[in-house]
């Protein structure tokens, strides 16, 4: 990690006005890289770990310095690239090109194994890049809050009469990502258990406001979702514990779950604490990562299987995402049908596929300034831009009684095709006018409509079969540098794990001049046009309208 070039200072992002850099956009890039480590925000500082397991900002303390001194220098007509957490050079290209170009952990197909990269990693040549960790626009839980949230609500209308008030949501993991289940289950009124095996991790997220109350222990998680959904109150109940042990444990007492998810980090067997003792188990990790690595396929196995045994017991089960159920495959367990579809859906088949037929998905921006106000002027804006749309209504309304902002000052909304380049608009138009004191950050994750490949997750179950066609995210990389973004990314392995999905980054930059404004035109255009095309070619109607609706060229003879 070489940790003799760690700063002195624990980095944080800079607040307000004063450049360090020579653009706005190099400026906003090394913001976004501090934000990323803040150890507020990040999961394990002093490695330069942001989420998901061992996803990172850079490689090591030497290239983020690298990293930092390459943007301070960084001339309004030149390009940094970045390789896997490494700057490796600087090019001259145009002021509406890129500041940076950034390709994490990608392998040559047939190498692109967990057991290859690792080898990679040991030798200093790669790092896992994560989704928005090594892309630097990762906003904390909130990054994907309302899109667990926009789940919730979907099975809400789908199961419970648009509801979840009187329903219990069982689910596993506190990590970055994961703390989001808890407040989307009583944002959406229900109740919510969640099971995590690190005790400190369960304190953090009821010090941030993501769970409620931490349960003494199962008895008293019982009580209390008892009291709850009895009173159909949404609250959220953290349990230390793990889920491999308490959920065949509910099984066995006959508890009957309403719902039950996960979201714990499966895709990397190292990052998923198997049942035990938590400190033989850590220290385990450290002395036989190949033991390590066998317990934690065998929890997998016995977590995924009680899903499967509630989801028989009547629980709408759903996977969110980190790849639990093709572990599971791997350690023996049957997780298919005789089709070959998964016995429980993903997320994105189950739930929000018509969103992406739409163009919809984490759309999100952040402000340089540090100043909360600023995104609370953005919030304003957004609710006059879009005065029918009240589900982002009760989301605004929701998150800003709800959410804390830690880091810089973020908001995440679902946007689709042509409410993003709508709204990027109005928020230049804001930083011009000076109602927010510095320019604003625009990005997504990159779980979204058009930018990902992931047959276990994001495009599982494509309609036409295409689940594992990397040439989308290819093309949207692509696209979006030529079409004038600020920083763009190219990603293998993110949220399932090396070798199970590409996917692609953007970030633009609202300065608030005309010339910007023009870029984000275009940008905001093409990027969640990706998705349009993508579901369109895949056969679904409902992107197809979408097209013909809003004048998105798609081609046909």
């Amino acid at each position: 990690m070489y940790y003799e070039y760690k700063p002195t200072e624990t980095v944080r992002a800079q607040h307000g006005t004063t450049l360090r850099c020579k653009t706005w956009e190099a400026e906003a890039a090394l913001r976004m890289l501090e934000n990323n480590l803040d150890p507020a925000v990040s999961l394990v500082y002093d490695e330069l770990i942001v989420y998901g397991g061992a996803g990172r900002a850079a490689r090591n303390w030497k290239e983020y310095q690298t990293i930092v001194s390459t943007l301070k220098n960084l001339e309004a007509d030149e390009t940094m690239l970045v390789q896997s957490g490494k700057a490796v050079g600087v090019i001259r290209t145009w002021a509406h090109a890129p500041r940076v170009l950034i390709a994490n952990s990608n392998i040559v197909p047939a190498w692109s194994t967990q057991e290859y990269f690792d080898e990679l990693d040991k030798l200093g040549l790669m790092m896992y890049g994560q989704m928005t960790a090594g892309s630097w626009i990762y906003i904390a839980t909130q990054g994907i809050l309302q899109g667990t949230y926009e789940t919730f609500a979907a099975v809400a209308d789908k199961h419970f009469g648009g509801t979840l008030a009187g329903t219990v949501t069982i689910t596993a993991g506190l990590g970055g990502m994961s703390g989001a289940q808890p407040l989307a289950v009583t944002m959406n009124d229900g109740v919510c258990l969640v099971i995590e095996p690190i005790d400190a991790r369960v304190k953090q997220k009821v010090r941030e406001g993501y769970v409620d109350e931490q349960a003494r222990d199962l008895d008293h998680a019982l009580e209390l979702l008892a009291q709850y959904k009895q009173a159909r109150q949404g609250w959220s109940i953290g349990l230390t514990g793990n889920a491999a042990t308490v959920l065949p444990e509910l099984l066995a007492r006959g508890y009957k779950a309403d719902i039950v998810t996960d979201q714990t980090s499966a895709h990397d067997l190292m990052d998923y604490i198997p049942e035990g003792d938590i400190e033989q188990v850590l220290q385990l990790r450290k002395d036989n990562p190949e033991e390590f690595k066998r317990q934690a396929l065998a929890s997998i196995v016995k977590h995924c299987q009680a899903i499967i045994d509630m989801q028989a017991g009547g629980a709408v089960a759903l996977d969110y995402g980190n790849n639990l159920r093709g572990q599971a495959e791997k350690g023996g367990l049957r997780v298919r049908d005789e089709h070959g579809q998964f016995l429980y859906p993903g997320f994105v088949p189950g739930y929000i596929r018509p969103l992406f037929c739409e163009g919809k998905g984490p759309f999100r921006w952040a402000a340089l300034s540090g100043d909360p106000q600023d995104i609370l002027r953005i919030d304003r804006a957004l609710l006059e831009t879009f005065p029918d749309n009240q589900m982002l209504r009760r989301w605004i309304e929701k998150a800003q009684a709800k959410l804390p902002f830690i880091g810089l000052p973020a908001r995440v909304c679902w946007l689709g095709y042509g409410e993003r380049e709508k709204f990027g608009l109005v928020i230049n138009d804001l930083v011009a006018r000076g109602e927010v004191s510095a320019p604003i950050v625009i990005g997504r994750d990159h779980l979204d409509c058009g930018s990902v490949a992931s047959p276990n997750r994001e495009t599982e179950g494509m309609k036409d079969g295409s689940d594992a066609v990397a040439d989308w995210p290819l093309l949207n990389a692509l696209a979006n540098t030529a079409s004038g973004a600020d920083w763009v990314s190219l990603h293998n392995g993110g949220g399932v794990g090396i070798g199970n999905s590409t996917h692609a980054g953007m970030v633009i930059v609202a300065t608030g001049t005309p010339e910007k404004a023009e870029r984000l035109r275009r940008v905001l255009t093409t990027d969640p046009g990706m998705g349009v095309f993508r579901h369109a070619d895949a056969g679904y109607e409902l992107a197809q309208r979408v097209a013909q609706e809003r004048g998105v060229k798609i081609l046909r003879i």
